[in-house]
């Protein structure tokens, strides 16, 4: 039996008694505790147990409901959303997307998911992904052009989400070469691009974004970096269905606008927005460590370094970018 349908049930964060649950459920009170057990054990979702009240999940959840996202959607992303697959628990949304990329779906095909198993970041890192915390979204996008096309584009993807950030009330957002969206030096989102296709021909991206909205300290405690979540920035809990729409709002737009005119429209606002520029950094490759002051990216979205009072220049791909301590 499904625990999906128990985890609605209490997601209003009230208590339910243990009759009322298996009434709702239609099984014991018996089967109503081994449930409550799997919600954890499956899904991660922690359940308090009172005596005499029943079970709640504290503060409870902020469902993804696929009918409040579509009604929340401007006209003009929804003219360039293909499809929005809202799903409970997957592997990796991105993989997901890939695997519609193979299948011939049309550019603007949407996956987000309440939780994933194997999410990833930059790198082969983990991305941690609770139970109904936060926003795991990957959008499929094609490009004619291959890779060349793509140069920028998880940096124009930063402006975008920083712009949706600000549009919930979230302010004080910077961004970190070349993924990173950031608060105060905190990694509040990621940015993950998987190509396939033709490298010089059309090919198909998946743009992943893990976006932190409610996460406890205990969930991230994995996180090797200081980290921050959106609910912590806000007196007001935000909806979180209306922050995936107004994500979406700004991606789908950015990335008709990066397919006609690539980075240079979102060169200025990224520059704007540059957490490091003007400061002392360390940029390491999987063979070399460079060591120099941070000159903000060029029209290709590149990282221009000054190193002995030389200007080199960075592309993206599996680079760190660090503070220099």
């Amino acid at each position: 039996m499904t625990s999906i349908p128990l985890i609605r049930k209490l997601s209003d964060g009230y208590f339910h008694s243990g009759s009322e649950l298996g009434e709702f459920l239609g099984v014991s009170r018996a089967a109503v505790w081994k449930q409550i057990q799997k919600l954890e054990t499956d899904y991660g979702v922690k359940c308090d147990s009172v005596k005499g009240k029943g079970y709640q999940i504290r503060g409870g959840l902020d469902l993804l409901n696929e009918e409040i996202i579509h009604l929340a959607l401007s006209h003009k992303a929804q003219t360039l959303l293909s499809n929005l697959d809202v799903h409970t628990v997957v592997d990796s949304t991105n993989d997901i997307a890939l695997e519609k990329a193979k299948q011939g779906v049309e550019s603007g095909y949407v996956c987000i998911a309440e939780k994933q198993n194997k999410g990833r970041g930059r790198r082969g890192r983990t991305w941690v992904s609770p139970f109904g915390k936060n926003i795991y979204m990957s959008i499929l996008w094609r490009f004619q052009g291959g890779a060349a096309a793509l140069e920028g584009l998880s940096l124009a993807t930063g402006v975008a989400v920083a712009g949706a950030l600000s549009k919930v009330g979230v302010n004080g957002v910077n961004l970190k070469w070349p993924n990173d969206i950031l608060h105060e030096r905190r990694k509040l989102a990621g940015i993950l691009l998987e190509m396939s296709g033709d490298a010089a021909g059309v090919c198909e991206v998946v743009l992943g974004v893990g976006l932190n909205i409610g996460m406890l300290r205990d969930e991230g405690e994995t996180i090797d970096q200081s980290w921050i979540d959106l609910q912590s920035l806000r007196e007001k809990k935000l909806d979180r269905n209306l922050v995936v729409a107004t994500l979406l709002n700004e991606l789908l737009l950015m990335l008709e606008e990066f397919s006609l005119r690539g980075f240079v429209p979102f060169m200025d606002e990224w520059s704007r927005l540059d957490s490091y520029r003007g400061k002392e950094v360390t940029l390491t490759t999987s063979k070399s460590s460079e060591h120099g002051i941070a000159m903000g990216v060029d029209q290709n979205g590149a990282l221009k370094l000054k190193i002995d009072e030389k200007v080199k220049v960075f592309s993206g791909g599996e680079v760190s970018l660090r503070l220099k301590r």
